[in-house]
């Protein structure tokens, strides 16, 4: 059995595989254990390697220890230390690509086809392009959903913290369902005339992949994807394995 670990700047993704198939799936906040609880659910498990994608080093670092108690055995593969993901990266600064980015675009290749974007949900969104050669050529960063309603909230004297969930309507009728309106059915449009301007770029139709912790929330608002996988970055990093 296979542990994948995506480790973001919101929370901590786990997935158990045998062979292609997603046994167990886990969730918890990001920094807020040292022992990250699933590793007692999964510490009895015949887990025979782990693999690690992360985009915060402090938290890595606890997790590695975290590892170590539970399976003093197996050494963690960890994406841009100890391993690559085996994808060509025309990136200007290549080593400035999120390992999460390159694992999601090896991903797509191999589960979607190519050309390919990828538009990741999380605390930032990204977009990010695969070329009909199969190389990975860049994209876009933007704030997540909930990071940019927390910046109403911080950046104005009235507005207040919303958690981010669906509004009830196009047209909000207070201030909690007018924030959430802007935010949501604002990303879904911004989200399909991005794609649509990406895909005018390419040779042929790209596949468009959805995936991040917002994407089952932002999915039914956009009409661009051909497919969405909530655990896109796990599959890529059992892929790799």
């Amino acid at each position: 059995m296979i542990l994948t670990i995506d480790i973001g700047n919101t929370s901590i993704t786990a997935g158990l595989f045998k062979g292609s198939r997603l046994l167990k799936r886990f969730s918890t906040p990001t920094l807020r254990h040292k022992f990250p609880p699933f590793l007692f659910f999964v510490a009895k498990d015949p887990v025979t390697a782990v693999i690690i994608a992360s985009v915060v080093p402090r938290a890595a670092d606890n997790m590695i220890k975290s590892l170590k108690s539970a399976f003093p055995r197996i050494k963690p593969v960890v994406l841009g230390e100890n391993a690559r993901v085996p994808i060509k990266n025309l990136y200007k600064f290549p080593k400035q690509v999120g390992q999460d980015r390159l694992i999601n675009a090896y991903a797509a290749v191999n589960l979607y086809g190519y050309p390919a974007v990828v538009v990741d949900f999380g605390t930032a969104i990204t977009f990010d392009v695969i070329s009909a050669r199969k190389e990975y050529k860049g994209g876009l960063i933007l704030p997540g959903l909930q990071t940019s309603l927390d910046a109403l909230s911080e950046k104005t004297a009235l507005l207040p913290k919303v958690s981010v969930t669906k509004p009830a309507s196009l047209v909000g009728r207070d201030t909690k369902n007018s924030m959430l309106s802007g935010i949501i059915y604002g990303y879904a449009s911004m989200t399909d005339c991005l794609t649509k301007k990406l895909a005018h770029k390419s040779t042929k139709r790209p596949a468009i992949i959805g995936t991040g912790g917002h994407i089952n929330l932002i999915a039914p608002y956009c009409t661009c994807f051909t497919a969405i996988d909530p655990d896109l970055t796990l599959k890529g990093l059992n892929l790799l394995s």
